[in-house]
């Protein structure tokens, strides 16, 4: 039944997944193409997302980064209706709620319960606004539909799609096993109103011959009723789109021998990843992403320290690791470093919290690299900036999300021009970088001058935007070729 107001598109659709990872963010990315390629005016729109990786809006508003991905896959810029919920983890136990693009407040997960019912109004107005522009809106869930413990307030799932009143395809992860009972579960598990509401089921991330599941396929349908729309391969380049969860990291290393090398400590929180993925495309690039027990490479040629949700909190993890003590050694060698946003705070002498904003009110001791202190402070700064590197004359752009205010002799060194204020902060030597700027190594001139200035050869003729374009065509191909698309087009009311 549709809540009272809660107007629907003229066409509409959800992909929920048995859960997490299982390809959600990839299989709306490609069916906003595909949809937009026939003409439609397509909106991707995700109710309540949870993850560190962001994107900043034209409006200084913030959202995932795959639902900015779905928004390119469609052909139009992302709003913050795209994604009017946001949870962006600080703790083991607490996020950030991010509401309409901006912060609301910081919840622990039970509190957060109490805040659904009053989000879940937000989240249908925004579902309403890019409804009244779309022709199509494609929805992606979050987690899993089984997850029937959160059920009661759930603003994620079926718990949305029933106020908003539209039909829901299921999609389940071959890749990790079990997808027959990934399905089947969740069929048992959910009441029959909910049930009756999937209209259909998909496999996942099939590897060989899709033809040997026939049987499992045609099992899951007779044990569900749901018709099956397709078992989709494996879709070889995925790692060539900005990937939403942490836990895909792993398969974004690059092993290239003797390439220069750039190693990334793996941070519990680690945030704007994507920031990696055109480094990543280099051919002349071996990006390693290092998890938590292990070492820092020895030979590496530049460690980067990426984006994180809580500053404070990843230098004690940092040091858990005893990489503080494999970056020190590296710069003694004389090796390069660049600090991104909280890598960029970790680089300075203290990070202090007077107001307790990412947790306990303390100053923690940065690694000391940078001559520069950071505060942090309840204001947030979300914003798409654009500027220049000097020392090449390249052009950057990128975007802006932190809070924090960094200080100090180094800043006299900026290395990059930003709205015309000089930005970032360098050490004497220039061997040790920071800026708050995300997106950078998008750029193709700044890429290629930033990496032949540290002796890297670069690719002159990958042009990174062109190859996440092309990237989501051949997503959209993909599906066409494996999936039933005037099923999924009749379900979503076309």
């Amino acid at each position: 039944m549709v809540r009272e107001g809660a107007n629907v598109a003229r066409a509409a659709i959800m992909v929920q997944g048995t859960g997490s990872s299982v390809g959600k963010s990839m299989l709306v990315a490609g069916l906003c193409r595909l949809f937009a390629d026939r003409g439609l005016a397509v909106r991707p729109f995700k109710p309540q997302n949870m993850s560190n990786n962001a994107a900043a809006t034209a409006d200084g508003g913030e959202i995932g980064r795959a639902q900015a991905t779905q928004a390119l896959a469609c052909r139009v810029p992302p709003t913050v209706d795209m994604n009017p919920v946001l949870l962006k983890p600080e703790s083991e136990i607490g996020a950030q709620v991010v509401v309409q693009g901006r912060r609301l407040t910081t919840a622990r997960a039970r509190d957060y319960a109490k805040l659904k019912p009053q989000l879940l109004e937000k989240v249908l107005e925004s579902f309403r606004l890019l409804s009244a522009e779309a022709d199509l809106v494609i929805v992606e869930g979050a987690g899993s539909t089984a997850e029937v413990n959160l059920r009661a307030g759930d603003i994620a799932n079926m718990g949305f799609a029933e106020a908003a009143d539209i039909p829901v395809v299921l999609a389940g992860d071959i890749d990790r096993g079990g997808v027959i009972a990934q399905i089947v579960g969740t069929h048992a598990l959910i009441p029959e109103a909910e049930r009756a509401r999937i209209r259909g089921f998909l496999v996942n991330k099939f590897r060989g011959d899709s033809s040997l599941f026939d049987d499992g396929r045609d099992l899951i349908a007779r044990r569900t009723g749901w018709p099956a729309l397709g078992v989709v391969p494996w879709f070889a380049h995925a790692d060539r789109l900005p990937a939403e969860d942490a836990m895909e990291l792993a398969g974004r290393s690059r092993r290239r021998e003797g390439a220069f090398r750039i190693a990334v400590p793996a941070f519990s929180r680690i945030a704007n990843f994507d920031d990696l993925d055109p480094l990543a495309a280099e051919p002349g690039v071996d990006l390693e992403i290092v998890a938590a027990g292990r070492a820092l490479p020895g030979d590496a040629d530049l460690i980067l320290l990426p984006g994180c949700k809580s500053t404070t909190g990843e230098l004690r993890h940092l040091r858990a690791q005893g990489w503080d003590i494999d970056i020190l050694a590296h710069a003694r060698r004389g090796g390069r470093v660049l600090g991104l946003c909280g890598g960029y705070q970790m680089l300075g002498r203290t990070v202090a919290d007077p107001e307790g904003v990412e947790g306990p009110v303390e100053t923690v001791e940065g690694l000391g690299l940078l001559d520069v202190t950071t505060v942090m402070t309840a204001e947030k700064r979300t914003v798409p900036v654009a500027g220049s590197h000097p020392a090449s004359g390249a052009a950057v752009s990128g975007y802006e999300i932190h809070i924090g205010r960094t200080e100090g002799p180094d800043r006299s060194r900026p290395w990059l021009e930003i709205e015309d204020r000089p930005e970032g902060a360098a050490s004497a030597d220039g061997r040790v970088l920071g800026s708050y700027v995300h997106g950078l190594f998008g750029d193709d001139g700044f890429r290629r001058a930033f990496l032949a200035g540290l002796g890297a050869e670069a690719d002159n003729t990958l042009v990174h935007a062109s190859l996440v374009e092309q990237t989501l065509d051949e997503l959209a191909a993909h599906l066409e070729a494996h999936l039933d698309f005037g099923a999924v087009a009749r379900i979503a009311g076309l």
